[in-house]
């Protein structure tokens, strides 16, 4: 009898925390969002410090890259960020930025950016502001 319940647990397959990013997206264009989806929330960005590692797609993070961290949207996925103001008026200059990673881990943000867009969006001094993206077609070649 021993022997069948340890048969018996060879068997069994165990989760250990959420399946990987990697597997989970291996064809994320089938499901790829229709452009026009908007979300508003709050983004913070990548330090320089991580340049170099991996982001949960294999690319390797650049500061200089227009990308971006968001939790459900594919990679891939390009979006215009703004930055607005508490009543929702934009507040400066927009950035296209490349979805290539997941996160924020912060469950109050919505989105991190690289320094190169995060210089764009004017949020080096406060380091978290209010955003609008709006998912947008791929620019030619991108």
């Amino acid at each position: 009898m021993p022997v069948l319940l340890w048969l018996a647990a060879c068997g069994t397959t165990r989760q250990h925390g959420p399946p990987s990013d990697r597997s989970a997206n291996i064809d994320d264009r089938q499901f790829a969002p229709a452009p026009g989806l908007r979300q508003t929330g709050i983004a913070s960005y990548y330090a320089n410090s991580l340049a170099g590692n991996a982001t949960a797609s294999g690319e390797r993070y650049r500061p200089q890259k227009l990308t971006a961290a968001h939790r459900t949207l594919p990679f891939g996925t390009w979006v215009r960020v703004v930055r607005i103001d508490n009543a929702g008026h934009a507040m400066g200059p927009s950035v296209k930025v490349r979805i290539n990673d997941r996160g924020p881990y912060s469950r109050s943000r919505i989105l991190d950016v690289s320094m190169a867009a995060a210089k764009i969006l004017g949020m080096l001094g406060p380091g978290v502001v209010r955003v609008e993206l709006l998912v947008v077609p791929a620019p030619p070649g991108g």
